[in-house]
């Protein structure tokens, strides 16, 4: 989450300090050259002053002409800019450098048209850093009795400005990056403060999914809206738990209560079927129901008690482990002739043994159950890619189960239409994924080729703190 939500946070702050940098550096730059403008006006004005008596008719002679040359060739030479003061037909009165003239189109030209209807040159247009050939022609009139008799123009190179104005705009830049890593710094604690209860909650959330009910949020930081609705997880969490516990209470109880009835009820019947005539049908029907109702009720009290009890982690060697039990079950495979094989390896993993044995014996005895006479069970322990688990593979040659039967497998008193002959509880798959579940491990199912079922138990291979290291489990906001 925070891959998607630091980007448009980035996003959104380079926005605005781009929305603020761009009329900044057009302010700074409008700035910098009205101050050349103020200064180019004054000089202006001066000059004006110093032409307003100057005489037309006696060019030669005018001691205010030669004074306002001198001016202006000092101020060239001094400043390098270009200076004159022109009649309205363009003469000359005084220029530096002496073969300046007024410009004829451009800027220059538009300057001069408005001091001649009596306005100074207020607002140039604007010079920026890349008009590298740019120049800055600013025109003041030169009033007589109340007539506009000349014009005094100045032609200002603007290398100076341009430098000026980039260095401004090197500062601002530098001022928006820092305030751009800065705001990249709080984006990058703001998105962890934020997202650390919601990575939180969902870590405890796949713990409570897996079997760990006793998993909960310390709601420490955070949003006050995460905050409540921690509290509110850990509410719903205890509820569950209670109701679970309460229906795990109710199934043991009743299992237990019934078992008594229920030895009762079946001696009975045996008293009964001294009565009756050897090999009667009915009674071999009841004592079979009797039987597998006293076998689930047994089921029932297993599975309580899985659900109950938490699993007591330890390195196991799962190989030595599957070896043992096909060992055991061979005898049984033997006795009803089909091939059972195990390709045990040396792999080690975080399992309760005895909850790891039952689960073996409970998938191993389901594939002898349903494998026909002269085919093959197969039992493989192995390390897929990634080395995260440790897999002991079951499979069989039976008969197999469609998809639709795949998805229903291991749901409690579930079994196959196909198979409601074959004695069973429909409880032992479902206990077996508890006890795993409790350590961490996983039951999945798949078809075998060419026919029949893959079951597959897993168990992690790493110790529960290194796994509790890897996320956020128990952690507060």
């Amino acid at each position: 989450m925070r891959t998607r939500l630091l980007p448009l946070l980035i996003v959104l702050m380079a926005g605005v300090l781009l929305a603020l940098g761009f009329p900044l550096a057009a302010s700074l730059a409008a700035s910098e050259q009205q101050r050349v403008v103020v200064d180019r006006l004054d000089d202006a004005a001066r000059f004006a002053a110093l032409a307003q008596f100057v005489s037309e008719s006696s060019p030669g002679t005018d001691e205010r002409r030669t004074t306002l040359g001198g001016e202006l060739a000092s101020y060239h030479d001094v400043y390098g800019i270009r200076a004159g003061v022109f009649y309205r037909d363009d003469r000359a009165m005084a220029a530096a450098p002496e073969d300046w003239s007024v410009p004829y189109e451009g800027d220059g030209r538009r300057a001069f048209g408005e001091a001649l209807v009596g306005r100074r040159s207020h607002d140039p247009p604007q010079v920026w850093p890349w008009q590298r050939h740019a120049r800055l022609t600013i025109a003041s009139p030169v009033v007589r009795d109340g007539d506009v008799v000349a014009v005094v123009v100045t032609d200002s190179p603007t290398g100076q400005l341009r430098s000026r104005i980039l260095r401004g705009w090197l500062l601002i830049f530098a001022g928006e990056a820092a305030a751009m890593l800065v705001a990249v710094g709080a984006a990058f604690r703001l998105t962890g403060w934020v997202l650390r209860p919601v990575r939180v909650l969902d870590s405890v959330t796949h713990d409570i999914a897996t079997g760990r009910m006793n998993s909960r949020v310390a709601a420490t930081g955070g949003p006050p809206e995460l905050r409540r609705l921690a509290l509110s997880f850990n509410e719903m969490a205890d509820n569950v738990e209670d109701a679970l516990e309460q229906q795990r209470a109710f199934v043991a109880d009743a299992s237990h209560q019934l078992r008594n009835p229920l030895a009762a009820l079946l001696l009975r019947i045996e008293l009964l079927a001294l009565e009756l005539p050897e090999g009667n049908e009915e009674i071999a029907s009841v004592r079979t129901e009797g039987k597998r109702l006293a076998q689930v009720l047994d089921d029932l009290l297993d599975l309580a008690l899985a659900e109950h009890v938490a699993a007591e982690l330890r390195l196991t060697d799962v190989g030595a482990l599957a070896a043992e039990r096909v060992a055991s079950w061979r005898p049984v495979a033997d006795d009803k002739g089909v091939l059972l094989t195990g390709e045990c390896g040396a792999y080690t993993g975080w399992a309760d043994p005895v909850a790891l044995s039952s689960a073996l014996d409970a998938v191993i005895d389901n594939a002898l159950k349903f494998t026909p006479p002269g085919e093959e069970v197969t039992v493989t322990v192995s390390v897929p890619s990634g080395g995260a688990s440790v897999d002991v593979v079951v499979a069989d040659q039976g008969p197999g189960l469609t998809e639709d039967e795949l998805v229903r497998v291991g749901d409690r008193f579930w079994r196959s239409g196909r198979h409601q002959n074959v004695k069973g509880s429909g409880l032992g798959l479902s206990i077996t994924r508890v006890l795993l579940t409790a350590g961490g491990g996983g039951l999945t199912f798949a078809p075998n080729e060419p026919h029949g079922l893959r079951v597959t138990v897993t168990v992690p291979r790493h110790a529960p703190a290194e796994r509790d290291g890897q996320g956020f489990r128990g952690s507060g906001f």
